[in-house]
């Protein structure tokens, strides 16, 4: 008997955590590239938290982060489990409370309050979803279109840097 996950999880969630753990990047220090990326996603989406998430089997692990203090939540609790299912779409909640996947969840209902989150997926290689990179406001809200597009270059240009990453470590 199967038993029911509290976030979904991707049919190839196996040879994706095992790409996401080639990179050997979990819980290693913080690097300036990674920073920049997020300062970039939080001056061009005009959001006060922007984070660079990898999601492994029970967590997702900021590598990168503006605007909030923890260093991980747990998958069940984190966006980006909902954001790499479909990983060629940014994943926009409008407002949080307005969704009944999100309105109660802890990181809503308490800090950092999330209102709004976008989240473009870091996709490897060989087509894996091992994280976002997202935008996070705490008022309902929108992105224009150059925006998303924006989130979407900067995810794409996460993903090759973990692949320059792991080519240098070897």
């Amino acid at each position: 008997m199967d038993m029911q996950l509290p976030f979904p999880v991707p049919a190839n969630e196996a040879e994706r955590l095992q790409a996401l753990h080639a990179y050997a990047i979990l819980d290693t220090l913080p690097e300036a590239v990674f920073d920049d990326v997020v300062g970039l996603v939080s001056s061009i989406c005009e959001v006060p938290i922007a984070l660079i998430s990898l999601l492994d089997e029970d967590r997702q692990w900021f590598k990168a982060k503006v605007g909030i203090e923890a260093e991980q939540t747990a998958r069940s609790e984190a966006f980006c489990s909902h954001a790499i299912m479909n990983p060629e779409d940014v994943f926009v909640i409008p407002d949080t409370q307005q969704d009944s996947r999100f309105r109660c969840n802890p990181l809503v209902e308490g800090d950092p309050r999330i209102r709004f989150y976008a989240g473009a997926s870091i996709v490897t290689p060989g087509g894996y979803a091992v994280g976002t990179v997202c935008a996070i406001d705490r008022v309902p809200r929108e992105l224009s279109h150059s925006q998303q597009l924006a989130l979407v270059m900067l995810a794409r240009l996460v993903g090759h840097m973990l692949d320059r990453r792991w080519v240098w470590r070897e």
